[in-house]
């Protein structure tokens, strides 16, 4: 089967333009044409590319889970509720997606082998879960958890959006205000100060210097930190090892570093609690989110923790002995463990540090504006005392 790029027309007689998976130019317009399209022209573009289709936005999934719980729970078969999500879908390439999905059912495929042809799509933890569901019949309740679990996914993603922009923000403005005194302010001052034939004390001339290295390799200011950046980010996605030094190095960063390991916490948390509560054994939990994660040195210990668990260590011990979790978590974990409840107590773990990571976030914005301006104050200062200073020394010397 292989993709291809299709240009055909609505119903509303709007062209549209997208790509879909098909053995032939006739498959490939009766699939449109299921799709409510008709089919103008096509061409292949690659060969098995359904694995690199395009990365649906979580809202999305979020649409697609919930609409697809209520129509299976109400009893629609799954192909009569794909076909009306399909329908109903505005983002192009979920459409597709969709569409791809239903000829697979159809041609004797479950949903959750439908699914397995598209991982950028569904991850491997929704494919897992996916299937128990079908395994247990217990698909409706599945789909809610799913449905659950995105929005708490999507609500954890804009906590760690908010923690990395607003430092972002005001760190650039920080930086914008240094460059255009170094740059234009300073430069004016200097030349006044230079002909007043002072001697000038030294923070003058290290602030002088600072600035005419800043006019004349400001190409460097502003290159040299863009270089960096590109620099690490091509060694962080190339290079395994600086991709676990670089995530190492995150959870080490004073203050951030450990909301970010709260929130990776968190979320595997969440996901496992999910996937045993969905009937799924404690190891294939832990391998199915140990990617979902996000951080190699976590997953590093995740993987520990399921060898030691393997080896046949208590959840508890395991995690202990690995050291992710503070005390109060293990207490929580061992309480499940021993109760029969480890879903219970791992959704609590996840709502512990759900808390704690929108609490920690609030108190670090609350520092960082402060400490922002403070920086800002230093610079200023240092510059008004840089300035003032010879100022002052020949007004003295008039007086006298």
């Amino acid at each position: 089967m292989a993709l291809y790029a299709y240009k055909a027309m609505n119903d509303a007689g709007r062209v549209v333009f997208g790509r879909i998976d098909a053995i032939n130019p006739i498959d490939l317009e009766m699939r449109l044409k299921r799709m409510g399209l008709d089919f103008i022209n096509g061409n292949p573009v690659s060969q098995g590319s359904a694995l690199f289709a395009a990365k649906v936005p979580r809202r999305e999934l979020i649409n697609f889970c919930f609409h697809l719980e209520q129509l299976v729970r109400a009893g629609v078969p799954i192909v009569e509720g794909m076909t009306d999500l399909r329908d109903s879908m505005t983002h192009p390439q979920f459409r597709e997606t969709i569409a791809s999905m239903i000829e697979s059912i159809e041609g004797g495929d479950t949903l959750s082998q439908a699914m397995g042809d598209y991982p950028r799509v569904f991850d491997g933890v929704f494919q897992s879960l996916i299937r128990a569901g079908e395994d247990t019949g217990n698909l409706p309740d599945v789909l809610k958890s799913l449905l659950e679990g995105l929005k708490w996914q999507d609500e954890l993603a804009a906590h760690t959006k908010k923690l990395i922009m607003y430092p972002a923000f005001l760190g650039t403005v920080v930086l914008g205000v240094t460059f255009f005194m170094m740059i234009y302010l300073v430069p004016k001052m200097a030349g006044f100060i230079k002909n007043m034939g002072q001697q000038l004390p030294l923070q003058t001339k290290v602030l002088i210097a600072t600035s005419e290295f800043f006019v004349n390799y400001w190409y460097v200011v502003i290159g040299l930190p863009i270089f960096v950046a590109v620099a690490i980010a091509a060694a962080v996605h190339t290079n395994p090892r600086a991709r676990y030094r670089w995530d190492g190095i995150k959870l080490r960063i004073p203050l951030i570093g450990d909301i970010l390991r709260k929130i990776i916490l968190s979320r595997f948390a969440g996901l496992f609690a999910m996937m045993y509560g969905s009937g799924i054994t404690v190891l294939e939990s832990i391998r199915a989110t140990e990617t979902a994660v996000g951080n190699l040195v976590i997953k590093e210990g995740l993987e520990r923790v399921g060898g030691m668990i393997g080896d046949g260590q208590s959840i508890t011990e395991a995690f202990r002995n690995v050291g992710l979790f503070p005390p109060l978590v293990i207490r929580m974990l061992r309480v499940g463990e021993n109760t029969g409840s480890l879903d219970t107590a791992l959704l609590n773990v996840s709502y512990f540090y759900n808390r704690d990571v929108k609490e920690s976030i609030e108190r670090v914005q609350a520092m960082i504006e402060p400490m922002m301006t403070m920086v800002v104050g230093i610079i200023l200062g240092w510059i008004m005392l840089a300035v003032l200073g010879p100022i002052y020394d020949v007004i003295t010397k008039l007086k006298t």
